[in-house]
């Protein structure tokens, strides 16, 4: 049987600062080298993706910001993304607009995924962008308009501030037949994020496409927060940390160590024996 491991990154693969540690790389990379397929699901973008795992041999295609994109580690590209429609963008921007909530747009420019943004005053906001900007070189544009900066080539909206300020939004996005968005509390703020993007795109069709395009007969998916739920949808095997939302560990068939326990790469390694 040609199974695939698929872990959520913050909060479940990662640390409480944010990174894999020596002994969960360790272990992985021994299962991987045995023969273990091993990849993550996040709503992170590849500018901080790809060099917070770095330490493992990932060696399937990853999905990227929830369900948009699907990327190639080891190519260095992007093998499928997920556009908006930009009659759906007018609508989404326009939700925030009304709630009074600065996002962040990303849309591909010239081939380069950039972030937009037109005034962010927020401080959560402006660390979020500033350690992506100075530890990542994620490309920032201010613009005037995010309606006049959204196109075709549009794929996701980000938020991240109080949960009464964006509920309305999501609301809003609900609604909507060609978007839908992720709604979950931040590891590491307390804040909540609001990600919107097109309705085709979700960690759940992302298994989907790497189950039919790689040919996998299973998936086991390791997860912690609300944004994991549709991913445990698409798996055939649910596994939550220790550290994980009460929602998880209820959807969850087992539940393991927590992320600061290296809980999915003990799990993996007392599950598997090759």
């Amino acid at each position: 049987m040609k199974r695939l491991y698929i872990t959520d990154l913050d909060g479940t693969l990662l640390n409480s600062n944010g990174e894999i540690s020596p002994k969960t790389a360790d272990i992985i990379n021994s299962l991987i080298s045995d023969g273990l397929y091993f990849t993550f699901a996040t709503a992170r973008s590849v500018y901080s993706a790809k060099p917070i795992t770095s330490a493992i041999d990932i060696n399937v295609p990853c999905i990227l910001m929830n369900g948009v994109s699907i990327y190639d580690l080891s190519a260095d590209g992007y093998i499928a993304n997920q556009y908006i429609p930009v009659s759906a963008s007018e609508k989404i921007v326009e939700a925030f607009r009304r709630a009074d909530a600065e996002c962040f747009m990303y849309r591909f420019n010239e081939g380069v995924l950039t972030c937009y943004y037109t005034e962010i005053t927020s401080r959560v906001m402006k660390a979020f962008a500033e350690v992506r900007k100075n530890n990542y070189n994620k490309p920032y544009v201010q613009c005037s308009s995010l309606l006049e900066a959204a196109d075709d080539m549009t794929i996701y909206y980000t938020a991240l501030t109080d949960y009464e300020k964006l509920l309305p939004v999501k609301e809003t996005i609900d609604g909507m037949e060609d978007a839908d968005c992720a709604f979950y509390k931040d590891t590491y703020t307390g804040k909540w994020f609001l990600e919107a993007f097109s309705a085709k795109a979700s960690k759940s069709n992302g298994i989907r496409f790497l189950r039919e395009r790689y040919g996998f007969d299973e998936v086991v998916a390791f997860g912690d927060n609300l944004n994991d739920l549709p991913m445990f949808a698409q798996a055939d095997r649910k596994i939550a940390v220790g550290n994980a939302r009460d929602e998880v560990k209820a959807a969850a068939d087992i539940v393991i160590g927590t992320n600061d326990e290296d809980g999915v790469a003990r799990w993996l390694h007392d599950e598997i024996s090759y």
